[in-house]
């Protein structure tokens, strides 16, 4: 049997699949050269070169993701600010500033990982808090009544440029573009505002037109937009990364023509078609930062259960080195069945409460077993059953199914 390699923070758990059907593969991505980026940024979509719109001596704030995306960011950083350079723009008035959201900070550690030593220990990096209301700024509402609520940074710089990668996301559709500003850097109502419209209150279910993939009709997708427009990116790049987290292909321009043009780039690329679901799914986030918390992770258990049949089995390969993700997280599983934590989302919406939702549905209509550095008291807590990297491989080695060693990065489309 091939022996293969499913990602595990920043290890891997080695398995040999019996009669397995690979879901997706990176075989065809290659990492692009500084040249070949260069030559990406020279070609913008939508709008003018980036040297074209910034002005001598203005000031530039540059947005990136934080710890938990995998974005090139750093690579794509060092050019920028070469150019900003060349353009006219003072080293000293450059400055960066990491799309948090609601997460956690990132640590000095990680700023290097994301932007390089050498990047990082040169620019100013400002932190945003979601709930510092002297940090934040209010734009206006949206169309929607939703009071739009941004860091102040982003009207106090002449020129504001995102950087960020394209990928599936669960209920936005796709990740970067418009979320490195809102959610990114938006505060925490804002924040949960728009994250509530992917939560159907009367139905108590995931609202129409939410799902990856999906930015037309998506009500979250939507109000993102809106709330971005009250403060829009003077330019952005969105990155399509390959499995090591190299840029293997870049687009960039206008805000919003930009990321639709990498955001349908991106699905041409990696959207499976399935003959049919079948009983057993082995999924590996793909290692870190995918799977950094069990938040995360659940993006990859989202993708997999696309391709399981009801009742099946679902193996998800996570490693959680930082945890759940949130300390109050576990409290949601209380409710003890999704029915009654949607009736708790109801009353009262929250954000995390939302994925805690979503992953006790899988739970209960799928047989999950994870194989993680949490203790097994956290997991038994979600539904899930935790088993060690052994049992994983007698398992992929007696029993044929899909295996998804890129998680959440491939959507599974079934054709009957």
């Amino acid at each position: 049997m091939e022996t293969l390699e499913l990602g595990y923070g920043e290890s891997s758990v080695r398995i040999e699949p019996r009669e397995f059907e690979i879901v997706g593969s990176d075989k065809d991505l290659a990492a692009l050269s500084d040249q070949e980026l260069g030559e990406r940024l020279e070609n913008p979509v939508g709008g003018a070169q980036i040297e074209d719109i910034v002005r001598e001596g203005g000031t530039v704030l540059l947005v990136v993701p934080d710890a938990t995306r995998s974005s090139a960011a750093g690579q794509v950083v060092n050019l920028l600010i070469r150019r900003l350079i060349a353009a006219g723009i003072l080293p000293h008035e450059i400055n960066a500033i990491f799309a948090t959201g609601i997460h956690r900070p990132v640590t000095e550690a990680e700023k290097e990982l994301i932007l390089t030593p050498f990047v990082a220990q040169r620019t100013p990096v400002l932190e945003h808090r979601p709930r510092d209301l002297m940090g934040l700024v209010a734009l206006g509402e949206t169309s929607g009544g939703i009071r739009v609520e941004l860091n102040r940074a982003v009207v106090n710089y002449d020129h504001v440029i995102t950087v960020g990668a394209v990928g599936y996301h669960y209920f936005a559709g796709f990740t970067g573009g418009r979320k490195l500003i809102c959610p990114g850097l938006a505060s925490t109502r804002t924040i949960s505002k728009t994250h509530e419209l992917a939560f159907d209150r009367e139905r108590l279910e995931r609202a129409e037109g939410v799902g990856p993939g999906k930015l037309e009709g998506n009500p979250v997708h939507e109000a993102f937009v809106e709330a971005v427009s009250f403060a829009p990116p003077a330019f952005s790049v969105n990155t399509i990364v390959d499995r090591q987290g190299a840029a293997a292909d870049l687009v960039c321009g206008d805000w919003r023509k930009s990321h639709e043009a990498a955001c349908e780039r991106f699905s041409e690329a990696h959207t499976v078609v399935l003959k049919g679901k079948k009983d057993l799914v082995i999924v590996s986030c793909g290692g870190a930062p995918h799977d950094i918390n069990l938040i995360q992770a659940h993006k990859a258990l989202e993708a997999a259960s696309n391709a399981c049949i009801e009742g099946g089995t679902i193996v998800l390969v996570a490693k959680c080195a930082d945890g759940t993700g949130r300390a109050d997280f576990l409290d949601w599983f209380e409710a003890g069945s999704s029915r009654a934590l949607a009736e708790r989302l109801a009353e009262n919406y929250k954000v995390n409460g939302q994925t805690a939702w979503s992953l006790l549905s899988k739970t209960e209509r799928f047989n999950v077993q994870i194989v993680t550095e949490l203790p097994e008291e956290t997991i038994s807590k979600t539904g899930m059953r935790k088993i060690d990297p052994q049992e994983v491989g007698r398992i992929a080695s007696t029993k044929g199914g899909y295996l998804m060693p890129f998680g959440a990065r491939y959507l599974p489309v079934i054709k009957e």
